[in-house]
């Protein structure tokens, strides 16, 4: 049991940011503005619930412009090092893909 809010607002919450991705996934190419609101809805409620965005989820958007990320239209990827980096086209940042980070070797 989490301290503060209820678990049925979480559950909640988990729920509105699961329509939230898919509706800015359907809304990134016929209208970007729409998709960066939903992000930024969805960043929004995962801060005040305190929920996570699953990893998978967090390689669709920039951390830094909330643009929904196309690979080849509005972003591309290169790899250093065995690590995938992604580069946002609207704003220039770069970061590194979550599922993608390397371990590093015990020594």
């Amino acid at each position: 049991m989490r301290s503060g809010k209820p678990e049925f607002q979480i559950k909640i919450a988990k729920e509105r940011m699961e329509i939230l991705i898919d509706e800015a996934a359907k809304r990134a190419a016929s209208d970007p503005a729409l998709a960066k609101r939903y992000i930024r809805l969805l960043k929004r409620i995962g801060m005040r619930y305190n929920v996570r965005i699953p990893p998978l989820v967090k390689n669709r958007f920039c951390k830094y412009c909330s643009s929904y990320l196309n690979i080849g239209k509005n972003s591309f990827v290169r790899v250093k090092k065995g690590v995938a980096v992604v580069t946002c086209n609207e704003c220039k940042k770069s970061f590194i893909m979550a599922s993608s980070v390397r371990r590093r070797k015990a020594y």
